[in-house]
């Protein structure tokens, strides 16, 4: 599947624990990532100084649903999943 353009789920949603130009401690879950245009696009796409998490996450149907709203409370339900206690 091909990325949903102004969707930005996946710059919202999870954490990144990777530095990220402006936010050099990366970002918590539901943060919106600094390097997110107003479109909702990354500023860094394309780009050496976009971290490698950021670069290897390949949209799909099954993480990004038929809209942004899906995309984002499955990435979120995702994370929450990962960080919790077992």
């Amino acid at each position: 599947m091909e990325c949903r353009l102004e969707c930005g789920a996946c710059c919202i949603a999870p954490s990144i624990s990777s530095a990220i130009p402006g936010m050099p401690h990366g970002k918590p879950a539901g943060v919106r990532c600094i390097q997110l245009n107003e479109r909702n696009l990354c500023k860094l796409f394309g780009q050496s100084e976009r971290p490698l998490v950021c670069h290897q996450f390949k949209a799909c149907p099954d993480i990004c649903g038929k809209t942004q709203t899906e995309a984002l409370a499955t990435i979120t339900e995702l994370e929450s999943v990962t960080v919790s206690p077992r």
